[in-house]
């Protein structure tokens, strides 16, 4: 029994070529067993569900389901979904991030900047002067190059 894998690539490809005059990027693709495609795409105002279904439309024309049947689904990065490329860091600066660093240390802070490297976070932090009754709040920044993460989540805060 033989099954058509479908090309990773041109579906990355199919789509970037899509989205290219769109404020939609792409995000992440994820070609699972049995041809189960997932394509996660954000923007800096937030997908719209349309976005998804015009998306999926257009690849499924490209898709020839006689020679390989696929599964598609098109979602938007969800607000708890790990960030994934540096537009995304950069459409989360000023926002607060929780990061996992792959030591296993767990922060949170302003995700102050970011570029094709890596990004600052500034955290802040309660230290106790010498000679001092009580803590006072520090703040520090803290670079980490993106390969240095397990992942960074935008914090969402309920006050």
């Amino acid at each position: 029994m033989t099954s058509n894998m479908i090309d990773k690539k041109l579906l990355i490809d199919l789509t970037e070529e899509y989205l290219k005059d769109s404020s939609n990027y792409l995000v992440d693709l994820t070609l699972g067993a049995d041809n189960s495609i997932t394509i996660e795409i954000d923007n800096n105002q937030g997908v719209d569900i349309s976005d998804c279904v015009v998306l999926s439309r257009h690849l499924e024309s490209k898709l020839d389901r006689d020679k390989e049947d696929f599964e598609l689904t098109v979602t938007s990065a969800g607000l708890t979904s790990p960030l994934k490329t540096a537009r995304q860091y950069k459409k989360y600066e000023g926002k607060e991030v929780e990061v996992l660093s792959r030591t296993g240390q767990k922060m949170s802070g302003l995700l102050k900047s970011s570029d094709a490297d890596g990004f600052t976070i500034t955290i802040t932090k309660k230290v106790k002067p010498e000679g001092a009754k009580r803590k006072t709040e520090v703040e520090e920044e803290i670079r980490f190059g993106y390969n240095e993460v397990k992942h960074t989540k935008y914090l969402i805060r309920f006050k």
